[in-house]
């Protein structure tokens, strides 16, 4: 069963701008979290309120629940499509208590009912104490759990939520992950959020879809994104990567680095750039090692360490840091990939 369908979504702002989202087509399954990840100005944001209604698209399909909400002909209002929506500032009320701001959207129940929906909701997010403050009296955290009961409390079909941690801080950050992604579990809920931060969208999505200019690069799961890249802006946009040049012989793709294992099946002679990431990089002292060390950037657990091959390329590496590295150390570079993630050459490199 697909709870939302989305299909051939185009959104212009202007006749004389690039669209700001481009034929962005999407499916999600009832209790399914998915991350739009993507940099500022990729079109994230603009998908979202499409979604929930708060704009209208130049063309496309938007279904929930199986209640098609926008077409050709058709175009539901927010308050008629089930939505639920988490604000980047939370938007509550300033002159209403928690427990009114998360009974706001139930003004149509029966006043048992919904007392007894906000009770539960209040329990759900931990704030059951809280009820009776004004939301200049709650930390960061606490404002976004009640901006999300208020949201859940009317039961939507659908969650969005666009950017709902960037106001915390980096500590509030994992904890709020951690506590919204239990939530959603609990209650079964489908969302969608909006994020630019790679490691919120790994640690809650079940898939991630990068948007780049509007258009959907790559829609699957945290591994397939980071394993196996569909394109060289998701390779290069998620984690670190580097490009080495290297052309596809009977052994395998040769590199200044080794020859790696051809597991793209890119023809033979092709010219090709080779996907490095830095914890595919093994770097052994050694004063007659082909790379030279330029940077290196003490991180705790490990060290990141920038060295320069013969060539003139760079490529970054994953040490532990314990590893007796320096600027100017010259070092043996073993890879160990895997997963080869190879794409053919814009241009010839010889």
């Amino acid at each position: 069963m697909i709870l939302l369908s989305i299909a051939h979504l185009t959104k212009r702002f202007s006749p004389h701008d690039l669209p700001a989202l481009d034929d962005f087509s999407l499916d999600a399954e009832p209790g399914e979290i998915i991350a739009l990840l993507g940099p500022s100005g990729s079109g994230k944001t603009t998908a979202l309120r499409l979604i929930a209604g708060f704009e209208k698209p130049d063309a496309g399909v938007v279904v929930i629940s199986g209640k098609t909400m926008t077409d050709r002909k058709t175009f539901v209002p927010p308050e008629g499509r089930g939505v639920g929506m988490v604000f980047q500032e939370y938007a509550l009320f300033p002159h209403l208590t928690v427990e009114e701001n998360v009974a706001f959207g139930l003004r149509a129940l029966d006043p048992g009912t919904r007392g007894h929906r906000v009770h539960g909701m209040l329990e759900t997010v931990g704030l059951t104490p809280f009820a009776g403050r004004y939301p200049h009296e709650l930390s960061g955290g606490q404002q976004q759990r009640v901006a999300l009961a208020r949201a859940l409390a009317p039961r939507p079909a659908l969650l969005l939520l666009d950017e709902p941690f960037s106001n915390l801080d980096a500590d509030m950050m994992v904890q709020m992950h951690l506590e919204v992604y239990t939530i959603l579990r609990e209650l079964g809920t489908t969302a969608i959020f909006v994020t630019h931060d790679q490691e919120e969208a790994f640690m809650i999505a079940d898939r991630v879809g990068i948007l780049n200019q509007g258009r959907l690069e790559q829609l699957g799961s945290p591994e397939e994104i980071y394993h196996r890249p569909a394109t060289r802006f998701v390779a290069r946009f998620v984690g670190k990567a580097d490009f080495l040049p290297g052309r596809v012989t009977d052994e395998g793709i040769a590199t200044e680095i080794g020859t790696l294992p051809n597991t793209p099946g890119l023809p033979g002679g092709a010219q090709v750039e080779v996907m490095i990431r830095p914890d595919h990089i093994e770097l052994i002292p050694d004063p007659m090692g082909s790379a030279m060390v330029v940077t290196r950037q003490f991180r705790g657990p490990d060290n990141l360490l920038v060295v320069q091959l013969r060539s003139g390329a760079t490529i970054h590496s994953h040490q532990p840091s314990t590893l007796t590295l320096h600027p100017g150390d010259r070092a043996k570079v073993v890879a160990h990939p895997t997963h080869v993630v190879a794409f053919l050459a814009t241009r010839p490199w010889l």
